[in-house]
């Protein structure tokens, strides 16, 4: 598995795999499938996101086939510029538990330092175990739940935030 970073010509296997995703793991994300789906240009608007400035989005690769994804978005605000969040990471069903979730992470911390930030944020769904297993291994540390942070249908889900410091 390589990963490297997104750009606009990978829009459209970005895309699909963005739409397997919220099949796949619906409770991981807070746009739905049929939100998405509803999107006018959907590769158009994906292309320019990968050609953002504001973020990174690292891909995971198994020989040429986009296996999962990661993306950074830096903080705008001059005062917050030190900072960056972890959002949309995905690694397909078919490549999960072969070190691919580890190795998009390292890379996104790879990333971010070379960007001059120094401390990162995600947040995470407080039972997705495997998730915060991984974040924890990597130094990522938590610093709160927010109670009822997701509203679905017919209940709610709890969210950690956590961070890591990547000047210690």
């Amino acid at each position: 598995m390589q990963t490297r970073l997104l750009n606009g010509k990978d829009a459209k296997n970005y895309y699909e795999l963005r739409l397997e995703a919220l099949l796949t793991n619906p409770d991981a994300f807070i746009t739905t499938y049929e939100q998405e789906k509803q999107r006018p240009n959907p590769i158009e608007t994906t292309a320019e996101r990968l050609e953002s400035k504001s973020s990174r989005t690292i891909g995971l690769f198994e020989e040429e086939s986009l296996q999962g994804v990661l993306t950074i978005v830096k903080e705008s605000h001059p005062k917050f510029s030190h900072k960056a969040n972890l959002v949309a990471m995905y690694v397909s069903p078919a490549s999960r538990r072969k070190g691919g979730a580890k190795r998009l992470v390292q890379e996104a911390i790879n990333t971010a330092r070379a960007l001059n930030l120094e401390v990162l944020h995600l947040s995470v769904v407080t039972d997705n175990h495997p998730a915060k297993n991984l974040y924890t291994s990597m130094g990522f540390q938590s610093y709160g739940i927010e109670r009822k942070a997701i509203k679905l249908p017919n209940r709610y889900l709890d969210e950690e935030h956590m961070e890591l410091f990547l000047d210690e």
